[in-house]
């Protein structure tokens, strides 16, 4: 049985499915599907609408109608609607052909009359809504009325002369039929103007600016974007796109007429909304836009084609939109619910058995309560100081909670200043040849720290794994890091799946989510040199140059990895059943290294490891505050060998002053300990070792 579950959670990992679902593209899944279908339908039923022809015809009424749904999209991002939009589209056309065959402008000129039409009809929109702060629902119905009465009005005074008037334009006519490579003009404007939207959309600060507002209106102007010009001018942008879209089907058609945009608004929503934008605001793109409008206007046109009467196809888009606001109302609602209980997938991961460390428990893990009688420094001063770093003046250095990099200055360590500000979760930190401190900062990346106190980030993104369903390019939790002779920084990053605020996740799923990674910075590349590890934690490079060890805190275990010499890329486990779980590892006065547990095991948790189902429930049904979780009571460091002989260990069963363990270095003939769960810092006299050694000095040697 137990093969049989390994095998069913290797093969069958359910978090691929989370994973597809939080992609923004897999919004577009559902509308993509239903074109696929729609093309099939209508292109058994009407075969003509895949001639050569017909895909002209389509492309040219895409180029239009899909230029009028990217308005839409703009205006629903943040947080609107317009129901105007129709209307503005009929203005805009007699505009114009008004232009072009009653007052013989230029081609340009005309343009800029139908966009200046477009703009205007969208800025009072812009100024009723975002300034004004009238519903966008009432507001833009209410124009639209008016905007349609306006043309009403406005269109039997040119009608005649529009129609009995030619303009002797080549450059119109070849807008209107001509085209390049069998493409139509306005097929290729289109393109150029939806790929501008779309680069504004998602690479631009206005665009993000749209997106933000809405979706959090409060949130953004707090953040202080300027919410209420936002809001106007992305009326005014669905306006000039209109006039755009207008302008082409001016060029194309040569006419207009009492119907001209009637109807188009609800089209056009149902375009937007099957295309995947969200009606509350703040998700929406080109690609959705024009995906609907491929959907929407085969579908009509497909009707059309096979008889179905105005009404009845009205009826029929009317029933769709309504489908299609259901599905997103359901889809905004419960998509992160579908990703939550898809997402976490624990893993069948058998740990091996755990050391006796029973009170009266013999050999080098009995506890004792050596740790009991440290000295606290700055107790109550700082928060989460995971990692702790001395420098060559005996200056004591460390992170915390707030993003800070604190120094407790030699020789007594009772003053302290914040050295450095770099925000993120600090953890991880080592100094370098040049005295510059080296730190992992969960949640952005590796950064560096200067003499003079400036702050450098050194790398936060490596290549992409190729098979990847996730962007696992943005370094997520920088966890810990070692330095190698040549200057090259190894450093792990914990998990690719979660972030600093949630890393304990990561614990349930017992998953190689893990990676190592190695810095150069003569080349200023970043590149991953191991993957698939267990919650990779604390790195030590070893005195020889070409390997290090690192930690698998999940597992339990420590391995030995050579990334230079004649064993280059080999890795070996030495030690694989650790009585907790391991973080950071760091050299020894005595040539060994010593290595902090964070938490000790539990046989529920233990045998929980080789229950993945049981995990999966209790991330669905129990919350996370009573998750199973390591004991962080006691805590406790060891040294070891690189071989992984356990030589000693050094506990604080009391829980008195360190209850948990992240961190720990040596210097000077004391240990220095850190831990992300305390607001201090430990100082612990060690028994023999050389009251003259160094951390930089073992690395770097004697300062010249």
């Amino acid at each position: 049985m137990d093969a049989l579950i390994r095998l069913r959670y290797r093969y069958l990992p359910d978090h691929l499915v989370g994973e597809l679902l939080s992609k923004r593209w897999a919004d577009n899944a559902v509308p993509f599907v239903a074109l696929m279908v729609v093309v099939a339908l209508f292109g058994v039923l009407t075969p003509g609408m895949l001639t050569a022809t017909g895909l002209r015809d389509l492309s040219s009424q895409v180029a239009e109608f899909g230029l009028v749904a990217i308005a839409m999209s703009v205006v629903m991002i943040a947080g609107g609607i317009d129901l105007a939009l129709g209307a503005t589209f009929a203005l805009c056309v007699l505009a114009a052909l008004t232009g072009m065959n009653v007052y013989h402008l230029q081609v340009w000129q005309s343009a800029l009359l139908c966009l200046g039409t477009g703009a205007l009809c969208g800025a009072v929109n812009g100024v009723l809504i975002g300034y004004l702060r009238l519903r966008a629902f009432l507001t833009t119905l209410v124009t639209m009325v008016l905007l349609r009465s306006l043309y009403d009005m406005v269109l039997p005074i040119f009608a005649t002369r529009i129609v009995v008037s030619t303009p002797e334009s080549a450059l119109w006519e070849q807008l209107g039929s001509g085209g390049l490579l069998g493409i139509a003009w306005a097929v290729w404007l289109a393109a150029l103007v939806a790929l501008a939207w779309h680069i504004a959309l998602s690479r631009s600060r206005p665009g993000w600016r749209i997106a933000a507002v809405g979706g959090a209106r409060r949130a953004a102007y707090n953040a202080g974007i300027p919410v209420r010009s936002v809001v106007a001018m992305s009326y005014v942008h669905a306006g000039m796109l209109c006039g755009a879209a207008a302008f082409l089907y001016g060029a194309r058609m040569g006419s207009v007429s009492s119907d001209t945009g009637v109807g188009m608004e609800i089209a056009v929503l149902t375009a937007v909304v099957l295309g995947g934008t969200t009606l509350g605001g703040g998700r929406g793109s080109v690609a959705k836009a024009l995906l609907g409008s491929v959907v929407v206007l085969v579908l009509t046109n497909g009707l059309l084609q096979l008889g179905v009467v105005g009404t009845t196809a009205s009826m029929i888009l009317g029933l769709i939109l309504l489908a299609g606001v259901f599905l997103d109302v359901r889809w905004v609602k419960n998509r992160q619910r579908l990703i939550n209980s898809t997402y976490v997938s624990p893993a069948y991961f058998d740990i091996a058995p755990c050391p006796d460390t029973e009170e009266g428990a013999a050999g080098a893990y009995a506890p004792n309560s050596r740790l009991c009688q440290t000295r606290l420094i700055g107790e109550g001063r700082i928060e989460a100081p995971e990692d702790v770093a001395l420098d060559r003046e005996d200056h004591l250095y460390c992170g915390t909670r707030q993003g800070d990099i604190v120094r407790f200055l030699a020789p007594d360590y009772t003053r302290h200043e914040v050295f450095a500000h770099i925000g993120g979760t600090p953890l991880g930190m080592n100094f370098d040849r040049g005295g510059n401190l080296v730190v992992c900062v969960g949640g952005m990346g590796l950064y560096m720290v200067t003499p003079q106190r400036e702050v450098v980030k050194l790398t936060d993104e490596t290549p992409r794994s190729r098979f990847s369903i996730i962007d696992d390019s943005r370094l997520r939790l920088a966890d810990d890091l070692d330095i190698a002779p040549d200057g090259r920084i190894f450093f792990s990053e914990a998990t690719v799946r979660y972030n600093a605020h949630n890393w304990s996740t990561d614990m349930l799923e017992s998953r190689g989510n893990g990676r190592l990674l190695c810095y150069d910075p003569r080349s200023k590349t970043t590149e991953t040199v191991l993957r698939h590890l267990v919650f990779p934690n604390g790195v030590c490079c070893l005195p020889d140059g070409e390997s290090l060890l690192f930690a698998e805190t999940w597992a339990c275990r420590v391995r030995r990895f050579w990334f230079d010499g004649p064993r280059k890329g080999l890795v070996r486990t030495v030690i694989a059943n650790l009585p907790g779980y391991p973080d950071n590892i760091n050299r020894a006065s005595d040539g060994h290294y010593w290595l902090c547990l964070v938490g000790m095991r539990s046989p529920a948790l233990d045998l929980a490891q080789v229950m993945p189902g049981f995990r999966r429930r209790m991330t669905r049904r129990v919350a996370p505050a009573h998750w199973l979780s390591p004991n962080l009571n006691a805590g406790c460091l060891i040294k070891i060998t690189a071989e992984g002989e356990v030589l000693e260990s050094a506990w604080d069963n009391q829980a008195v002053n360190h209850p948990s363990l992240t961190s720990c270095k040596e210097h000077k003939g004391y240990l220095y300990l850190g831990s992300l769960f305390n607001n201090r810092i430990g100082q612990w006299k060690i028994e023999g070792a050389d009251p003259g050694w160094t951390g930089p000095g073992s690395y770097w040697g004697a300062r010249a």
